[in-house]
């Protein structure tokens, strides 16, 4: 990869302005005193059908070059999960890669900037010394979206610091199923709770001004804000036993009033980009859905953004995947999808839409429709502005101020499930004085356990190298008096526990890292040996068990052997939270965003149901008050 040193970076902002002054014409396009629909108007007035073409074209990273983005006048490119320039790439280097796809677009005969994506879906996940905030799951707990866009401006910071101009986030899932891979990137089982949670979405892209008109994009312009994406519309969280890209069965009202909502404060918000679902609605793939697309959500919401295709979204429409591009592609685009993830075979979809556009199979119309989308988002954003990313922001990647913004987020996600037997017999909060206590657990001090999936790799990691950050275990000693004895033992054996004087234990158990397919569970039970441990440690002592998970998990069988239960969720980078938390520093405040099952039996089930019979209902959480040990 070619570095970019500072001083060219104006260099390459002179070649894009002057391009085109050589003959003295004036391109109204590249005026930003010019209205957007003006500058809009212009712009696609000038262009040809294979420029139009690249602009709905999105590629991975892996596959771009100067050269690629220049030849085939591309017009986004993307990381996917855990695609990154070098292991461990610092800001620069992320930057230097940016600029250097972004110098193959300006030097093209129009000079139109393509914009970069990146998952950022709990912090800038993909990026190594970033910070990682909790997932969805634990920030609908917070029951907070004054937090919730607070992270978002802080994500917006760390994604800019790293070039980026463009996050696929916010999950706005509807998860009403524990045993979707993907719950945990949606903030509630509860259509209203999501709604309050699209807080995030003026967090990244800046507060929309008051006499903005609905539907239309809204970005801040300038360096420290970025374009935000709803996702995955519509019905992702629906499907049939929670089955990951599977079918959604529900009637016209049920969509509108459990999957829609989210959709309605996006646009509200000014988002500027949806995804679509891979997901299917009564048998018809999303990817191919007219009516969903364009007739509900263009025609019927007015929402002017653009609508992004999921990863290679428009192979999935045929099964098996792949089997017949070419109607993929008339199908997709038909429906009203602007620009497409590809990723990866661009001259094939760029072939295939242009054979379509020549045979008339897609009307120009739908084409220019796509581009005045994508341009729309462009010029709003300010990217024909500012195209080149600079190094200003480099500082605000994983910083001291965004890393206490996440530990708050951690300690107001946490929901107390249980506090001892009776009210005037807490367990909780626990004493920092302590002579000696018993840390054990596999997820006690395993810091990729804590963040989850989508967390430097697309399936998550195991293990404390992965990046910068606090494990459960670390905060803990750091908590507690210094002459408090800290045992750390993974797995104890009843005996051990017994024959040591420990005062109480603190067990930290939980679910492996996935991401989407990988994560769907018929059985949702926690990874061995988490329920030997529980056995073992409360067996034997008073203790606390912290559940660090993406959901609700089996748990009903061990409860009552629990001196007190803690849902942690999957609370990213900063365990100090936790412990801020379990030692009163801070009281318990968390709310379940879904229903706790006694039995996976029971499921789907869903507050309001007529079947509902809980472990733990929605909205449940105890709390206690801060103390002074």
């Amino acid at each position: 990869m070619a570095n970019i040193p500072m001083y060219c970076l104006a260099t390459l902002l002179s070649i894009y302005w002057c391009t085109t002054m050589t003959n003295a014409e004036y391109m109204k396009y590249k005026d930003p005193k010019q209205p957007i629909g003006a500058r809009i108007r212009d712009l696609m007035s000038r262009m040809t059908v294979e420029e139009k073409i690249g602009q709905m074209t999105q590629i991975e990273r892996s596959v771009a070059s100067s050269e690629v983005m220049n030849k085939y006048l591309i017009g986004s490119v993307l990381s996917g999960g855990g695609s990154v320039p070098t292991e461990k790439a610092s800001p620069e280097t992320w930057i230097n890669m940016v600029n250097e796809f972004q110098k193959g677009s300006l030097s093209t005969r129009l000079g139109i900037p393509m914009i970069y994506g990146i998952d950022a879906v709990h912090g800038n996940n993909n990026v190594y010394k970033a910070t990682i905030f909790p997932h969805n799951v634990g920030l609908g707990a917070t029951r907070d979206p004054e937090l919730v866009k607070r992270i978002g401006a802080a994500t917006a910071l760390e994604v800019r610091a790293t070039g980026i101009p463009y996050v696929f986030a916010p999950c706005i899932a509807v998860c009403r199923d524990p045993r979707w891979g993907r719950c945990y990137e949606s903030y509630s089982e509860e259509p209203k709770i999501v709604q309050e949670m699209t807080s995030i979405i003026p967090g990244l892209q800046g507060e929309i001004p008051s006499n903005s008109r609905k539907g239309v994009p809204f970005v801040k312009a300038g360096q420290n804000k970025v374009v935000a994406c709803a996702k995955h519309y519509v019905g992702d969280g629906g499907t049939t036993k929670g089955i990951n890209e599977n079918n959604t069965a529900i009637n016209f009202h049920g969509l509108l009033s459990i999957h829609m909502p989210g959709y309605y404060n996006a646009i509200i918000n000014g988002v500027s980009t949806i995804m679509v679902s891979y997901s299917s609605w009564n048998g018809v793939k999303m990817h191919a859905n007219y009516n969903l697309i364009t007739g509900f959500l263009k025609n019927t919401l007015k929402f002017r953004g653009f609508v992004i295709s999921d990863w290679q979204g428009l192979d999935r429409i045929t099964s098996p995947q792949h089997v017949d591009y070419s109607k993929s592609v008339l199908e997709g685009i038909h429906a009203g999808i602007d620009m497409v993830m590809v990723p990866y075979n661009y001259t094939e979809f760029i072939s295939n839409l242009t054979s379509h556009v020549k045979a008339n199979h897609i009307p120009m119309s739908r084409i220019d429709d796509a581009v005045k989308r994508i341009l729309r988002v462009k010029f709003q954003m300010g990217l024909f502005e500012h195209p080149v990313a600079d190094k200003s922001l480099t500082h605000q990647l994983g910083s001291q101020e965004h890393r206490e913004l996440a530990r708050e987020a951690v300690r107001k996600s946490l929901v107390l499930l249980k506090n001892g037997e009776s009210a005037d017999k807490p367990m909780l909060p626990l004493s920092k004085k302590a002579p000696k206590i018993l840390v054990a657990g596999s997820h006690a001090d395993n810091l990729g356990y804590q963040c989850g999936g989508w967390t430097i790799q697309w399936q998550g990691l195991s293990g404390n190298n992965l990046t910068q950050g606090t494990t459960i275990l670390k905060a803990i000693k750091k908590t507690v008096d210094p002459k408090t004895e800290v045992v750390y033992e993974e797995n104890p054996e009843s005996k051990y526990i017994k024959s040591n004087k420990f005062s109480y234990a603190i067990v930290v158990v939980g679910e492996h890292p996935y991401a989407e397919t990988s994560g769907d569970s018929l059985n949702l039970t926690i990874a061995d040996p988490g329920y030997s441990t529980i056995t073992n440690v409360c067996g034997s002592i008073k203790c606390v068990v912290i559940v660090i998970s993406g959901r609700p998990v089996v748990l009903k069988p061990y409860v009552a052997m629990m001196d007190a239960l803690v849902a942690a969720w999957l609370p990213g980078t900063e365990g100090q939270g936790v412990a801020d938390v379990l030692f009163g520093d801070y009281g318990f405040t968390g709310k379940t965003t879904r229903t706790w099952f006694k039995t996976v039996d029971q499921l789907p089930m869903n507050v309001g149901d007529p079947h509902y019979d809980p472990l733990f209902p929605f909205g449940f959480g105890l709390t206690t008050k801060p103390t002074k040990d």
